[in-house]
């Protein structure tokens, strides 16, 4: 049983009523209410169970524990009686055998119409798109681009200012309390509109979209956890009204999303044989419209097949996330998710189309707005690789640059860089500049995407794809696991599906170059050098090719798979930077200005990022005293839990569960 005080209190009240040992869930049960201690002169001692620490029944006595006093000693007891309310969290259940007819289904449809709407709210807010004209790409903006996409390199905030929003942000590490938060509403949206419609009563008139739903939220849990670390997951899931919530641990999570992921995977399996047609055809309608992730244009929504193959996926990430930390576990589940079917090919894929939701990526207007740059370590990367996407994906400077009158000593930066003539990308953590104007802040002349490519190309804001799949497979074949083929065959495959482009989009450039690009044995050597020479010159960090090589070390095979995920995930951030902290993969340039943190951050080695110049999640960023409260209570301790009972901190370097201090293989 973890350290929870509710579910101390329900062992508590079992015993002093006389009512023996109890089996208590504490993850399943919570108890809210008052604890009134009787004495025989007729004294009352009341405490709300917000309050409360600890009672025990002892011998002689009753003894108090509250959060304002000292310990109590309560004698003469007459008696101690419960005011509380017991509410079940977390038990979402999918009774998928019931009897629906097609008709039954449709007029569940019918009246759910406000609550599967948002349900599909909360869908799109994953990716931080909007379905009731709330500016997506402001949304997008808070969600990534000013936060994970930075920390993995990928972009760099060319400015420093945001009078918009009035909030100046310092660098890439700074604890920017306006935005530092912002990932966490993909999950916000989920329990602010997919727990009400999951908790309705009529939703169980269609079990397979109940099934699809709760795997999203369930995906949208592992994101948060995986970049905060514990989460009042539960008390969220049962849509608890309460005032104080309690934050789980990140293992429980785990646990509890694959518990569900199996369920769903029945009720997906079971809806193939023993549903009717015109049940089926319903069930593909309320996809198309209350969902709208697709696999690809042309497949059958109600072929849920595609589902099964979603949610063994997640199940695989997750194994692999857990890898150092529970091996054996992780093992097992990455070769359930295989056997059961994961996703294969590109029909296979789960996203949002932006096209089919009226306009583009988002990425292409923050670019617009000069609100960033693409990152120096990831262009250099790209670089050295000689990767496809430097052919044809990137700006080179939109603006001539001058060295200047600031430079650090010994830069080769020329006097004058002229307009158009270099791809650059900008240092992560150099302190930027003021204005979104590249003729008054030189930064945002840096490289961009090219935003009429990037546009046409239509890119899908994917949730999982086939070639993060094959990397996954890779890792864990690279482990040892049985993922049904070679660490090779599923490294070159996620190489070839790596492209970002819509499946559809006749014009693919990726696909000219990837052959070459897969025989590329050595790195160039390029140095980066900033045009400004406001930083040292950087001499490159990678040290691998991109062929296969079996002869490789392990390490040096799981550094190219790692790497190449890497790649092959931009724009979506969040699982690179798993995937940086768990495995120190890709390497990259250090982050500067790491003062710009909470303090818990070092400069590191100056020619390679390495553990301690790795932010390792983001802290909670409260804003009213209950929410502070709730983390003091049940978010400290559970972080603590999750590492062993190491004393944790909410702070920017405090390791999460999978996080493991130690070697990779």
């Amino acid at each position: 049983m973890k350290n929870n005080k509710s579910a101390f209190f329900a062992v508590a009240v079992s015993a002093m009523l006389g009512m023996g040992a109890v089996e208590a869930n504490a993850q399943q049960t919570r108890y809210k209410g008052t604890v009134t201690i009787h004495q025989k002169d007729g004294t009352k001692t009341s405490f709300n169970e917000s309050d409360l620490w600890r009672i025990e029944n002892r011998e002689d006595y009753v003894y108090a524990v509250t959060k304002q006093i000292q310990p109590q000693k309560y004698t003469d007891v007459d008696h101690v009686s419960f005011d509380w309310i017991a509410h079940e969290v977390g038990n979402i259940s999918l009774n998928y055998k019931r009897d629906i007819s097609a008709d039954e289904l449709k007029q569940a449809v019918k009246e759910m119409r406000t609550q599967l709407k948002n349900a599909l709210r909360a869908t799109c807010n994953l990716r931080g798109c909007a379905i009731d004209g709330y500016p997506t790409a402001n949304k997008y903006q808070l969600q990534n681009t000013l936060g994970p996409d930075c920390y993995v390199q990928y972009f760099c905030v060319p400015h420093s200012d945001f009078p918009y929003a009035a909030f100046n942000l310092r660098s890439t590490y700074d604890l920017c309390k306006a935005s530092i938060g912002s990932p966490g509403e993909g999950f916000s949206a989920m329990k602010l509109y997919m727990a009400p419609t999951l908790n309705a009563e009529k939703i169980d008139y269609m079990p397979e979209i109940k099934a699809i739903y709760l795997t999203l939220f369930n995906y949208a849990a592992i994101e948060n956890v995986d970049l905060f670390g514990p989460l009042t997951y539960y008390d969220n899931k049962g849509n608890f009204d309460g005032s104080s919530f309690e934050y789980d641990r990140v293992k429980d999570i785990y646990y509890q999303v694959k518990a569900d992921i199996d369920a769903a995977i029945e009720c997906f399996k079971y809806y193939k044989d023993h549903r009717s047609e015109a049940y089926k055809k319903q069930i593909g309608s309320t996809i198309g419209n209350y969902v709208m992730l697709r696999s690809s244009y042309d497949i059958d929504p109600s072929d849920l097949s595609v589902w099964i193959r979603f949610a063994n996926s997640l199940k695989l990430r997750m194994a692999i996330h857990m890898s150092k930390v529970e091996p054996a576990i992780a093992k097992q589940w990455a070769e359930e998710a295989v056997a059961g079917g994961v996703i294969e090919n590109t029909t296979d894929e789960i996203g949002l189309f932006p096209s089919l939701l009226g306009g583009t990526h988002q990425l292409a207007e923050i670019t617009g707005w000069n609100d960033i740059v693409m990152g120096a370590s990831f262009i250099n990367l790209l670089q050295n690789l000689d990767h496809p996407y430097i052919k044809y994906l990137f700006t080179k400077n939109s603006i001539a640059l001058e060295k200047s009158k600031q430079a650090v000593s010994g830069t080769s930066a020329p006097a004058t860089t002229s307009e158009g003539t270099v791809f650059i990308g900008m240092r992560n953590g150099v302190t930027p500049g003021e204005g979104q104007a590249a003729s008054t802040n030189p930064y945002c002349g840096y490289s961009t995407l090219d935003r009429t490519y990037f546009s046409e190309c239509n890119p899908p804001l994917y949730l999982m794809k086939v070639s993060e799949v094959n990397f996954l497979r890779a890792e864990g074949a690279l482990r040892g696991w049985n993922m049904g083929g070679t660490a090779q065959s599923f490294y070159e495959q996620g190489i070839r599906t790596a492209y970002l482009e819509d499946r559809n989009f006749p014009i693919k450039e990726y696909v000219n170059y990837v052959d070459d690009y897969l025989n590329v044995v050595a790195p160039k050597g390029i140095s980066y050098v900033d045009p400004q020479g406001l930083t040292p010159d950087m001499p490159s960090v990678t040290k691998i090719g991109v062929k296969w090589n079996e002869g490789d070390s392990k390490e040096t095979k799981l550094e190219k798979i790692i790497t190449q995920k890497y790649i092959a995930s931009f724009p979506y951030s969040y699982e690179s930077w798993v995937d940086l902290r768990r495995t120190g993969y890709p390497k990259l340039f250090p982050i500067l200005n790491t003062e710009h943190s909470d303090g818990t951050i070092k400069p590191g080695d100056p020619k390679v990022q390495t553990a301690d110049n790795i932010m390792r999640r983001i802290p909670w960023v409260p804003d009213d005293s209950q929410t502070k409260e709730d983390i003091n209570d049940t978010g400290i301790p559970a972080l603590s839990e999750d590492t062993n009972n190491k004393p944790a901190t909410d702070t920017q370097m405090q390791r999460l569960w999978w996080d493991v201090d130690a070697p990779n293989f």
